[in-house]
């Protein structure tokens, strides 16, 4: 039985110096069901003017929140997570309105989103700093962490909650002042998860949400990235735009954390128990249809176990239901646009076209939706073997030895995540320190919580979000030497 509740849309202004405003010219672009099409809300078509005028707001109010205890704002974000967690579900709900994941999967994102706000509530008050040893007797030496500044951020449309809380959390927690941009796929969750960090007590200018559609995207992040108030940008999205973002900001040499783009790896070893691999694999593969940066893209399976592993986890895909998120046993939602959707089926003609075997799905169904699809007998020479799909499809490829996958998994620019299987307590050492990659899942598909630091290396980016370690992205060190004691 589908649901027949209306989607609540609680704010559709931006958010300047503790304001919900519109443009300055008062022009809006619409936010869409990814479903079906349907619009949700107009919102601000934002440029220069207004991201400045919010870098303005929150430079202002800087001094102010960072000089606030660590208590106070401790207490102010264990409201804010209070409060989201008071309305988890209609956030849920909206959610996968604008963006088309099953409510099951925006349920357990609006759970992580929430995590991040509870998580640096409890790390604004575990700022620490240090002394150390002084070179003469009538010295003392200190180490200070203080706040960086004036923050910008700009989220991705694929975790349109989490992300949002994962960078504005860490960075309020730390007495920093933010300008956050949001996909214009999915401006609403931020827009509502701002106006309930307005209501538990965040000052003007501290949180300013700043939004605008593609055509605005390089304008607004401009702003972003040249005015030298700002001077720590954090982003995630695309390896191409944090290179164009990392350029902008090297004039004014800004501190910079990207999560850029992933080509993660799934390894199966012969030893592994194919069971639980499977298991893992649907997760790590087709939560939120594959539109996760973490998700896996190439898969690797030992000979021995390939024929196995491949029925095993073809049987699974082909089970799957895809249907909106209205439909209450749906597990795939559409993909986010139509850009997305012609990637995936390109990657499927392409693969069948150079010999690959499909063994479940492969089909483009109605408007932006696709089937769950694994294919075979993937090689190199195939699209989805160095492109990531960003979609509901797996390519499994063959290996024989422990060195071959290695070199396989790390024969890629890109290092954010890798995943893989087996019993061998050796070789799980062994490969967990010979992949390339931040992040890395051994007997598990999901690797993703508010306590881990999260982040990639090589083209994946730079810097770590979530975790103690996430605090530190926000924070200066600022040494003290005191003389004449």
């Amino acid at each position: 039985m589908e649901m027949t509740s209306t989607v609540v849309v609680p704010q559709d202004r931006a958010l300047i110096d503790g304001k919900f405003v519109g443009s300055d010219s008062g022009a809006t672009f619409p936010v869409t069901d990814p479903a079906t099409g349907r619009v949700l809300a107009e919102v601000p078509q934002m440029g220069e003017a207004e991201t400045r005028r919010a870098i303005e707001a929150a430079q202002a109010a800087q001094p102010a929140w960072a000089e606030r205890t660590a208590r106070d704002r401790s207490k102010i974000l264990d409201r804010w997570a209070a409060l989201l967690t008071e309305k988890s579900e209609e956030l849920a709900v909206l959610l996968s309105a604008e963006n088309g994941k099953p409510l099951s999967d925006s349920r357990a994102e609006v759970a992580y989103a929430i995590g991040f706000v509870d998580f640096f509530a409890a790390e604004a008050r575990r700022v620490y700093g240090e002394t150390i040893p002084a070179h003469r007797t009538d010295t003392r030496i200190l180490v200070l962490k203080q706040p960086v500044g004036v923050v910008g951020a700009i989220t991705p449309w694929n975790f349109p909650a989490a992300m949002v809380t994962r960078k504005s959390a860490p960075a309020i927690a730390a007495g920093c002042a933010v300008v956050l941009k949001p996909a214009e796929q999915t401006p609403l969750c931020a827009l509502a998860i701002a106006e309930l960090a307005v209501e538990a007590g965040v000052p003007a200018g501290v949180l300013n949400i700043v939004t605008g559609d593609d055509a605005a995207a390089p304008t607004i992040g401009g702003e972003l990235c040249a005015n030298p108030v700002v001077r720590q940008l954090t982003f995630t999205g695309s390896t191409e735009v944090g290179r164009i973002l990392a350029a902008q900001c090297a004039p004014t040499v800004k501190r910079m954390t990207l999560e850029l783009g992933g080509n993660a790896a799934f390894v199966v070893f012969e030893d592994a128990d194919l069971d639980a691999a499977v298991e893992g694999a649907i997760t790590a593969k087709f939560r939120h249809g594959g539109q996760s940066c973490v998700g896996a893209n190439r898969f690797f399976v030992h000979d021995a176990v390939y024929e196995d592993f491949a029925h095993r986890f073809a049987e699974r895909a082909a089970a799957l239901r895809v249907a909106p998120y209205t439909d209450p046993d749906s597990n795939l939602g559409p993909l986010i646009d139509t850009q997305g959707f012609e990637k995936v089926r390109a990657h499927v003609a392409d693969a069948l076209a150079h010999g690959a075997r499909l063994l479940a799905g492969g089909h483009a169904l109605e408007g932006t939706f696709h089937e769950a699809t694994v294919l075979a007998d993937v090689t190199i020479d195939m699209l989805i073997s160095h492109e990531e799909t960003f979609g509901p499809v797996a390519g499994l490829f063959r290996f024989g030895t422990e060195a071959e996958v290695i070199d396989a998994v790390n024969n890629t620019e890109y290092g954010l995540a890798s995943y893989f299987y087996t019993r061998d307590n050796s070789r799980a050492w062994r490969v967990g320190e010979a992949i390339e990659a931040g992040m890395i899942g051994v007997n598990t598909g999901f690797i993703s919580v508010e306590s881990v630091p999260f982040g990639g290396v090589k083209q994946s980016g730079m810097g770590r979000e979530g975790s103690h370690h996430g605090i530190e992205e926000f924070l200066e060190m600022k040494y003290l030497a005191l003389g004449g004691i």
